[in-house]
This record gives structure tokens, sequence and C-alpha cells, in this order.
């Protein structure tokens, strides 16, 4: 395992979280991830390939990400594996408790078609003294250091909402036109996911080898084939525990599985609850 130079946390309510991580040895995330809170990622320095919803974009030094509750999402190494990144994780409440009437403003930039926002150098300057600010304050912790890391996502979330309210986002094309390829991919899975899908009939739909499309699944997404296929199925399940009345047997012809007591098993697997277990809260 690859131990960063430096990090730095501190969760300073049960709402946020901030975490600075410094690395120079490569990595890519083992886990297949989303979860039901909103990430904003900032790239304070180096370069790393993004995977988001259904594309991989490129990020690079004073690039904003902006990932939704529920998205999933996976970083990877690219070019020199030196970085420096901050993750700040926050919750509805914490937005509701600090901005009020003002919540939706706050959270318009993850609503956005591309979850990357790339300032310009006037902007990103102002954002870098932010956020090393902010460094400073969870790695020395004077005094009264809790006061400020809510006050710095507030800024940059007000800073990120007018920027895109008066500017069109700058286009991020796809690195190579077997990347674009790979998004179709993606996003005809996303619209599927309930019918059978199998590699060797969407190879021959989008004319590529099956062999092809699954190496070039693999390095483009971070994700295998398969296993992105049922975390698709597996996300769209909990989004019907969580919003619906239907029953759980339902729920699981719903999202592709013709196997019930499969559907249990991967849906424990993956988020370490039953379904009847994970729909509890939301009852």
């Amino acid at each position: 395992m690859n131990m960063p130079l430096e990090l730095y946390s501190f969760g300073f309510t049960p709402e946020l979280y901030v975490e600075y991580l410094k690395r120079s040895a490569p990595f890519t995330m083992a886990d297949d991830h989303y979860h039901d809170y909103y990430e904003l990622y900032y790239m304070l320095s180096g370069q790393r390939i993004y995977f988001i919803r259904d594309r991989s974009y490129s990020i690079e030094q004073g690039d904003l990400v902006f990932i939704h509750k529920h998205e999933l999402h996976k970083t990877m190494q690219t070019g020199d594996a030196s970085h420096e990144r901050f993750v700040i994780h926050f919750d509805d409440a914490m937005i509701g408790d600090l901005a009020g009437i003002h919540s939706d403003l706050l959270l318009s930039p993850f609503r956005q078609a591309s979850p990357i926002l790339r300032l310009p150098r006037q902007e990103q300057l102002a954002v870098d003294q932010l956020m090393r600010r902010m460094l400073a304050e969870i790695r020395d912790r004077p005094v009264g250091c809790e006061l400020y890391p809510p006050h710095a996502v507030m800024e940059l979330l007000l800073l990120s909402a007018r920027y895109m309210q008066k500017h069109e986002s700058t286009p991020l094309h796809h690195a190579t036109p077997m990347h674009a390829k790979i998004s179709e991919v993606i996003r005809y899975i996303n619209a599927h996911f309930a019918e059978p899908l199998r590699l060797n009939g969407l190879a021959g739909q989008f004319f590529i080898s099956p062999y092809y499309l699954s190496r070039m699944f693999k390095e483009i997404t971070g994700f295998a084939f398969s296993d992105y296929v049922i975390l698709t199925r597996i996300k769209e399940a909990q989004r019907l525990l969580r919003e619906t009345g239907s029953s759980i047997t339902d729920i699981a012809a719903a999202v592709g599985f013709d196997n019930f007591s499969h559907f249990g098993k991967t849906f424990k697997k993956i988020t370490r609850l039953s379904p009847r277990a994970y729909r509890k809260p939301y009852l």
C-alpha cells in the first residue's frame, strides 16, 4: 500500500469532513465508489484521471470537481504520480444550516452538465488561496480552527455558483475517439441496466471486439465491465428502496436481477446492509 507523504483531515461536524492529501507514489482508488453526500474535489497540484457518471476526465491543477450524491466515481493515475488534492464531504443538513434559503444556489454546481469547473487565472488564484488557508487551519489547528472550514466551503460554493451563472462551462473534450466510444457504451448501460447486458452483445452492438472492449473499459473507467453493470443496478435499487414503496422482490426484477437470492447477496456485499435494513430509515 502506498502511504501518502502528508495527510491532514478534520471532521469539524458530523455534516462536514475535510481532507488534504499529498502523494508521490502511483495510486488508483481500489474501491468502486459512490455515497449519499456531496463531494467537492480540488486539485492543488499535479494531474489525475477522474471517472464520473459516464466518462473520464483529465483533472489538472486548479480544477474543481463537483460530485453529486449517489454518483459513481473513481480516480486513477496519469503521468507523474505526484499530486496534492483536497476532498470535502458535506450533506444537505450542513448546507441547510449555513445557507438557509440560499441552499439551492450553493448546490447548483452539482447539477451542471459537466462536473468539472476550470476557472480563469484570477478566480483560480482566489480558490487556491482559500484552500491553502484551509490547509493551514487543519494542519496547525490554531485556536478556533473549527470555524474556518464551514466558512471556506460556503465561500467556495458561492464563488463557483456565481461564476457558472455568468459563464458557459468550457467544453472538455474526450482524450481519444476510444474514450468517446466507451462513454457511449456507459450511457447505454446507464439507460438499459434492467435488460440482460453481456460483454459479447455490447461489443457487437458497438463494433468492438469483446477482448478490446473489456480491456479499454477497465483502462478508461477504472471499472471492470461486469462490476460497473452490477454497481449501476445496485445503485438504482438503493434509489427505489429510498423513494418508492415497491416490494424488494419487484425492485430486484426492475433493476435486472432474475434471481432474488443473488440480488440480496450482491446488495449486502456492496452496501454492507440487506435491502430491508437499508430501506428501514426511509420508511
